[in-house]
């Protein structure tokens, strides 16, 4: 349970080789910090740098496997005991999902179900807990999707909806869940892409988060400036925003 300062001490991360997941649990790092359990496909997970007095367990997880979400929160549970943070992490870029109909159903699967998913697992234990914050990294590419990856914009788009709405169903039982919407971030997954207006490193996200977790938030922005720049985009007519994809 988070400490008197809303330190958390145990933080679970459902895609292990993350470079924000990493860069959010070494933000998230204090003294309190206990138990970190990394659960993913990699065997190379993303280890954290923090304290050599933090145990690091690793888990096997698969995000488009539904039928074994709950079983891997248990073990989390089971390895490191009530947790206060858990950090949805996990996603696939797919750029050719737009011309390749199984590929594009393969994200929808890890993007979009796996989330839902695995986010009603989290959910189903931050209630009988009755603490913890579920921590979704969603993309501004759900905001409002482009013809040039309106596919992924669109997988995000559902993870979104989801999150938010589980925030509202969850109000009452002491559990929360903090929505993040970064916008272009430099990671390995989106190593050799151009570059856009904005783009941030995982470190930068990493701080929304810690700091969206300090002040209770339930939507932080990632620069935070992108919420006025989509409050605009969101509507602007059709052709401007064709014009803005190219």
């Amino acid at each position: 349970m988070n400490n008197a300062v809303q330190q958390p001490q145990t933080i679970l991360v459902l895609g292990g080789s993350s470079d924000i997941g990493r860069a959010i649990v070494e933000a998230l790092a204090s003294p309190a910090l206990r138990h970190v359990v990394l659960a993913g496909r990699s065997s190379d997970p993303q280890r954290p740098d923090v304290s050599p007095d933090v145990t690091i367990t690793t888990l096997d997880f698969d995000a488009g496997d539904p039928t074994t979400h709950r079983d891997v929160v248990a073990a989390a549970v089971e390895a490191a005991g009530d947790l206060d943070v858990v950090i949805q992490a996990f996603g696939q870029l797919g750029p050719d999902a737009a011309d390749d109909p199984e590929a594009a159903a393969e994200l929808v699967a890890v993007n979009t179900a796996g989330a839902v998913s695995s986010g009603l697992a989290v959910a189903e234990q931050l209630r009988r807990q009755g603490h913890g914050v579920l921590v979704v990294l969603s993309s501004v590419a759900g905001v409002r999707t482009r013809g040039s990856n309106f596919v992924y914009g669109a997988t995000k788009a559902g993870q979104d909806a989801f999150a938010t709405g589980l925030h509202h169903a969850l109000h009452g039982t002491g559990a929360r869940v903090l929505t993040v919407r970064p916008g272009f971030v430099r990671t390995a997954m989106t190593e050799g892409l151009e570059e856009v207006p904005f783009t941030i490193d995982p470190g930068d996200v990493a701080d929304a988060v810690a700091g969206g977790l300090r002040r209770g938030k339930s939507i932080v922005w990632a620069p935070g400036v992108l919420r006025g720049v989509f409050g605009v985009l969101r509507y602007a007519p059709d052709a401007v925003w064709r014009r803005l994809d190219r």
